[in-house]
């Protein structure tokens, strides 16, 4: 196989650039390797495969949507078909009250709300990690201070 790479073969994978370089070519991301295969195993072990983290990734995107398509406070930034699972920007109208709502919602142990600096008021990033029960709290959390300031 050394020496009878395709050319278009990725400069990884040909046998040859590791054989010239006494197979030290690259030091591979250990560490990344094993959190990836941690992660893996969790997914597939714990959460019940791919399938079953999309669902619940769908979950926990519509709650959170849901609210902020019925809110009359707060707006989600995105239109529906560009909307991520991932990461949901929205604001209010005032940043005083977008300021405001990440201090309170740090204040009782929601964290890290504070939108992008390119852009703005918040965005609530729901990672695999994130449990459902997260997204609720938060909702919930949202639906009191919406009452609270509205």
């Amino acid at each position: 196989l050394i020496g009878h790479a395709m050319e278009k073969t990725p400069t990884m994978f040909n046998y040859k650039t590791h054989a010239d370089h006494g197979s030290m070519f690259n030091t591979p991301p250990c560490y990344a390797i094993y959190i990836c295969g941690l992660v893996l195993d969790w997914l597939k072990n714990t959460v019940g495969g791919l399938e079953e983290m999309e669902k619940i990734n769908r979950r926990k995107a519509g709650l959170l949507y849901d609210f902020l398509d019925r809110s009359k406070l707060f707006r989600g930034t995105v239109v529906p078909e560009d909307r991520s699972l991932m990461n949901v920007p929205f604001v209010t109208d005032s940043e005083a009250l977008n300021a405001k709502f990440v201090a309170e919602a740090a204040e009782n142990g929601m964290v890290n709300l504070k939108g992008h600096r390119t852009v703005g008021g918040m965005r609530a990033s729901l990672y695999n990690a994130m449990p459902v029960e997260g997204v609720e709290k938060l909702v919930d959390f949202m639906q009191k201070f919406e009452k609270a300031n509205a």
